[in-house]
């Protein structure tokens, strides 16, 4: 069955019915408003997909169904009919803001973000079903790209021009040290403050780059001494008094899981800040449920929900 299905399209009946109907090919050409001779090339491959002929073209006196073509005019009009009601419950099912939503979010922002929208989001929408895919900038734009998740939360960090971005909000890096570390005080620091100075780096991809790219903006080349795609574990190497680091978001607690305190200070030099967007594919025609997500996110974390590109 799967075999003569691909020997012809819905297109060709829908023309086969039409100039059944009509009577001539010009008369379904014009219902169509294509040319006559489309129709008919139609028409004439759908007769060679199905090895049957459906009409008798008579120049003078317009066309004449053939026994197949009588036969098969009921049953190409129920085949329709059946297209049209998949068509309008799959509409039906894009109204309604319900069903499963994949949100990809890159690593370090999910704590800060997610466990708020897994409250406050079912309530406003309970019947979407929230699923989590985390992954670096490249791998969610992977994920958008192949439609395995339809939204993403990310930061705007070469982000490739098929992605659509909404700005969310933005963030500052800061310095993070141990509680005990000699820089450790209350005021800015300034960067070039960290050179010679060991540093434990988060390479959870592109991330790595940036920092990088700070601290040259403040002639400083850093010295790695330890690296993490893990945000906890940086923050508790740090604690332990192996180096500094650089990060962007910021936990209200400043303990870490091994005990030692961080202070964190605020960088007195000009640098990037970062945004954190909501991203979609940009040729991705977004569900009902996405959009309701959209419209959260905007609310929830921007006052004005800039598009950015």
């Amino acid at each position: 069955m799967g075999d003569g299905i691909e020997k012809f399209s819905l297109r060709q009946l829908r023309y086969f019915v039409t100039v059944a109907e009509a009577g001539t090919m010009a008369a379904a050409a014009e219902r169509h408003h294509i040319s006559q001779s489309a129709i008919s090339l139609a028409v004439t491959q759908l007769e060679r997909g199905l090895g049957v002929q459906l009409l008798l073209r008579r120049k003078s006196r317009g066309i004449a169904l053939t026994d197949a073509g009588r036969r098969l005019l009921p049953e190409a009009r129920t085949l329709l009919a059946h297209a049209g009601e998949v068509q309008s419950t799959a509409q039906s099912i894009s109204q309604n803001v319900s069903g499963e939503l994949t949100v990809g979010c890159f690593p370090t922002i999910t704590p800060f973000v997610l466990p708020d929208i897994l409250r406050r989001f079912p309530q406003l929408h309970p019947e979407v079903v929230l699923r989590l895919a985390e992954g670096s900038v490249s791998e969610l734009t992977d994920r958008l790209l192949e439609g395995t998740c339809e939204v993403a939360l990310m930061y705007d960090l070469g982000v490739s021009a098929d992605i659509t971005k909404t700005l969310l909000y933005r963030v500052r890096p800061y310095v993070l040290l141990a509680e005990d570390h000699p820089l450790a005080d209350d005021r800015p620091i300034r960067l070039a403050e960290l050179r010679g100075e060991p540093m434990v780096m988060l390479d959870m991809r592109p991330s790595a780059d940036m920092f990088r790219a700070v601290l040259a903006s403040g002639g400083v080349e850093p010295d790695v001494r330890f690296v993490s795609a893990s945000f906890e574990s940086v923050r508790s190497l740090v604690a332990s008094g192996v180096g500094y680091s650089l990060l962007l978001q910021r936990p209200a607690a400043t303990f870490t899981y091994s005990g030692p305190g961080l202070v964190y200070r605020e960088i007195a030099d000009d640098v990037l800040e970062v945004d954190v967007i909501l991203a979609h594919a940009r040729d991705a025609r977004p569900t009902r449920r996405a959009r309701a997500f959209s419209e959260y996110c905007i609310a929830t974390y921007t006052t004005k929900g800039d598009r950015v590109s």
